[in-house]
């Protein structure tokens, strides 16, 4: 599906990407990982055929640098930092569609199951909307086509429980036919979605591994949460998890989807001389709330 041989890319003579080899399959989902200059922002680019470098690049037996309409129209992409795009939203929506043939409605339905109401914000332009709208509207653009490669930078940085939940939802559903490569600076915020990781150090591939193939994208927890005492800032963290306190502020209940179970739990971490105990359940599938 996707082959990088010999990739090297320099600037200003700086090797930021040096000689990558690798090859990427229908159905693999890969986690993309290093530290702020690793070279995956690179790597990512020349994927999408915005740079000039050195070996090759294909999708699908394409080169998305000199066939571009017809390799880039198999790709959907969240970009970690939305672009400065003043199109009204209805208008962007109707061109990116447009680009790809695929029906705007399809994107405007992703776009309401992750919570956006669409008819809002139709005639609003894209970079007066609040950072997570932006997020919404892009990932609803990117899933809304039929892309067989979905690359995504931090894809869910800026969504709310609810709206993380049913992102993951939404990958669930194209677990066969879809490859992704998510690129994150750190592991534990995309290890439960992937099923191969790639670490990334000064342009080159370090680390190339297979990891246990957890599908439960759409599962859910029901989360209790007992504290030794009150305090302001754990409360304020799990306010962001939209946990209920259930009684004087040590007592927390609440729902974490199954790939954040990692994450919620880091987050946890940072308080554990409060925590006097803590209990995770998954939710029966048929009890999940859609």
């Amino acid at each position: 599906m996707i082959r990088f041989q010999g990739v090297t890319k320099l600037f200003k003579r700086h090797r930021v990407l040096d000689g990558i080899d690798l090859g990427i399959e229908l159905g693999e989902r890969i986690a993309l990982i290093g530290s702020n200059g690793a070279g995956k922002t690179t790597l990512i680019r020349c994927l999408l055929g915005e740079y000039t470098h050195g070996g090759e690049v294909t999708i699908a037996g394409g080169s998305p640098r000199r066939e571009r309409t017809a390799v880039l129209g198999k790709i959907g992409f969240v970009p970690q930092l939305p672009p400065p795009l003043k199109m009204p939203v209805g208008q962007l929506v109707d061109f990116a569609a447009s680009l790809c043939g695929t029906d705007p409605r399809r994107m405007h339905e992703i776009a309401a199951r992750l919570g956006l109401d669409m008819q809002d914000i139709l005639a609003r332009p894209f970079n007066r909307l609040s950072g997570g709208m932006k997020q919404k509207l892009l990932i609803a653009v990117a899933l809304g086509r039929d892309a067989k490669v979905l690359v995504m930078d931090e894809p869910a940085a800026n969504l709310d429980p609810e709206a993380r939940h049913i992102f993951f939802q939404l990958l669930a559903e194209r677990l066969e036919d879809t490859t992704m490569l998510i690129s994150s600076h750190r592991l534990d915020e995309v290890a439960p979605l992937v099923n191969r990781v790639i670490e990334m150090d000064m342009g080159r591939v370090v680390l190339d591994d297979r990891v246990a193939d957890d599908t439960g994208l759409a599962s859910m927890y029901n989360v209790h949460l007992s504290l030794t005492r009150a305090d302001a800032a754990i409360a304020k963290a799990l306010a962001g998890w939209s946990f209920a306190d259930r009684r004087d502020g040590i007592d927390w209940h609440g729902q974490v989807p199954g790939p954040d179970r990692l994450r919620f739990l880091g987050m946890i971490s940072r308080y554990v001389g409060l925590v006097a105990r803590i209990e995770m359940a998954e939710i029966p599938d048929d009890l999940v709330l859609q």
